[in-house]
């Protein structure tokens, strides 16, 4: 194939063309810039930096004339000479289209420079053939560049993650801008979710957290994937949420103190993640569904990605403490969970559980701690518990919906009369605590 190729083209015809190299990639460059609109925005760096890859791309062509096995080390090394700006500044398609423009225009000029019919036709199907590992030659060339970025995304990703995990407010800083080279913005408020990894296989690819990305992609929302000993962590950014509605409205009490147990449940599940619009608590619904089989606990949301270590934390002592929980839903808010975590001994949540829960109570009057508990001491009973305090049942309907309205806890609830029985038994423990410190006085 290599000798019918020398002696199809002659050496006469071959330094012809040697000769025509540059103004046949000067004629490239500038049919790219009469036809590609955004070619004319490139910097004259730039534009000069296409015109060197186009002239060695031309010589390449006539020594592989003389030696067609030197196809892939020569286009290769047409695109390893570009300057790195210009590879940076250039997308696939954009380099698609300049291949075929600068084949275009190497099909027209290139075989007039024959000598022979029959040399025309040779030179014909070289450009041709060239063209085409050209263009293979950019393909590889870029995809090896992905696969370099895309690793380097992941270890920048692991590096973000692991900051917010550890709450590492001395590298704040390297934060921001390792955030920011992944396109993330720091500013966007955000909520983190606490599972299980998928198990292997269960993904689309060989990458287990290729499903993960693709619910994130669908959900139109941008994620930060990391590792924290064998559970999962994940960033969610709430401000690109699509199918985003007005967030939900807080419960009144209107349902009275005495509802089923059923009904609180119902509310339990819907106010799961009460501090997120419907948008976004549909895509949270269905960025849980792609962790692995078990819980997943969402932390509170943050206004920024300096203050997701709140969330973080949160979430990862909800995920600790969720085992106690069987029924728990997936995903169910950290908050939901602090029961749990107190029992755990997650010294957070008693300073969380009595500040909004038991303190509001005390701090309210009007009799509320001891509707509460004594409600609790007749099991649910309106009218027991009416009788035990000499108020009529309206008032202590009345006043369990001021502590629903106070603590979002409804006594009425299972789940409610755990939380609202545990703050206050914290808040009396403390508070004996703070005053057998204060001693006897003399």
């Amino acid at each position: 194939m290599a000798g019918t190729r020398e002696r199809s083209v002659s050496e006469a015809t071959v330094r012809r063309l040697e000769l025509a190299t540059g103004g046949v990639a000067g004629a490239g460059v500038a049919e790219m810039s009469a036809r590609l609109p955004w070619f004319s925005r490139l910097t004259a760096d730039q534009r000069a930096g296409v015109l060197m890859v186009t002239q060695l791309g031309a010589a390449n062509f006539v020594t592989w004339l003389r030696d067609p096995d030197a196809t892939p080390r020569l286009t290769a090394e047409a695109f390893r000479s570009a300057p790195p700006d210009l590879a940076r500044r250039m997308t696939l398609r954009q380099t698609v289209e300049l291949v075929r423009i600068a084949t275009e225009v190497f099909e027209e000029r290139i075989p007039a420079l024959a000598g022979s019919r029959s040399e025309r036709a040779t030179l014909v199907a070289s450009v041709l053939r060239f063209g085409r590992e050209v263009a293979f030659a950019a393909a590889t060339v870029y995809a090896s560049a992905a696969e370099s970025r895309g690793a380097w995304d992941a270890r920048l990703e692991a590096l973000v993650v692991d900051a917010v995990v550890r709450a590492d407010r001395d590298s704040e800083g390297a934060l921001l801008s390792r955030a920011s080279a992944l396109g993330w913005d720091p500013a966007a408020r955000a909520v983190v979710l606490v599972g299980d990894p998928p198990r292997e296989g269960d993904g689309e690819g060989p990458d287990p957290l290729h499903g993960v990305r693709r619910a994130a992609y669908r959900a139109g929302v941008s994620v930060l994937l990391g590792a924290h000993g064998s559970h999962l962590v994940m960033i969610m950014s709430l401000d690109e949420a699509r199918g985003g509605g007005e967030r939900p409205e807080a419960d009144d009490g209107d349902g009275g103190g005495d509802g089923g147990a059923d009904g609180g449940a119902e509310d339990a599940r819907d106010h799961r993640l009460a501090d997120l619009t419907r948008g976004e608590s549909k895509a949270a619904l269905a960025l849980a569904d792609a962790f692995g089989p078990g819980p997943v606990v969402a932390g509170p949301v943050v206004a920024g990605l300096l203050d997701a270590h709140r969330s973080a934390g949160r979430a990862l002592a909800g995920h600790r403490a969720v085992v106690a929980w069987p029924g728990a839903p997936r995903p169910v808010s950290a908050d939901e969970l602090l029961p749990e975590r107190v029992l755990a001994g997650d010294a957070a949540a008693v300073e969380q559980l009595v500040r909004e829960v038991a303190r509001p109570l005390r701090e309210a009057g009007g009799s509320l701690v001891e509707t509460v508990e004594s409600y609790l001491e007749h099991a649910g009973v309106l009218e027991a518990c009416a009788r035990s305090l000499f108020v009529h049942p309206n008032t202590v309907r009345y006043r369990l919906r001021r502590v629903a309205d106070l603590t979002g806890a409804q006594a009425s609830d299972a789940r409610g009369a755990r939380l609202l029985h545990m703050a206050i038994a914290l808040d009396r423990l403390r508070t004996s605590d703070d005053e057998a410190d204060l001693g006897p006085r003399r």
